[in-house]
């Protein structure tokens, strides 16, 4: 079966910086869309950046410019370089992947999304 496995979350000051890491197994890695999203309990699950089949990206509008994807076909990993941190951005995170090609204009939608790891969390504040 298909495991995600994200690492990398924890404390940081607003402006400060850090990196999630997800590891896919058992899965054709470069074959179908991978996301990031994040919630609040409560609160509906959102995208915040994504890689398609095709390898674009697209973002989460709050954080472009601050926050990137990249992927790392040979170690099978998903990450997420998140900088000039915002208490906003105080969440669980979880990585994410599709199992069909999907479509770019769906592609932050969480309902788009099979698989799901445990979660990381993310916490800023000074």
């Amino acid at each position: 079966d298909v495991q995600l496995v994200e690492s990398g979350g924890g404390s940081a000051r607003p402006g400060g910086s850090l990196e999630l890491s997800c590891v896919i197994s058992d899965w054709p890695f470069d074959t179908y869309p991978k996301a990031w999203f994040r919630e609040v309990p409560g609160q509906e699950r959102e995208g915040v950046a994504a890689i398609d089949s095709d390898g674009k990206i697209k973002y989460k509008d709050s954080v472009k410019g601050r926050f990137t994807i990249s992927q790392d076909n040979a170690r099978n990993t998903l990450f997420l370089q998140m900088n000039s941190l915002e208490q906003r951005d105080t969440r669980m995170y979880y990585c994410a992947v599709q199992n069909r090609r999907g479509s770019w204009g769906h592609l932050l939608e969480s309902v788009e999304y099979a698989y799901w790891g445990q979660g990381t969390q993310v916490t800023v504040s000074s």
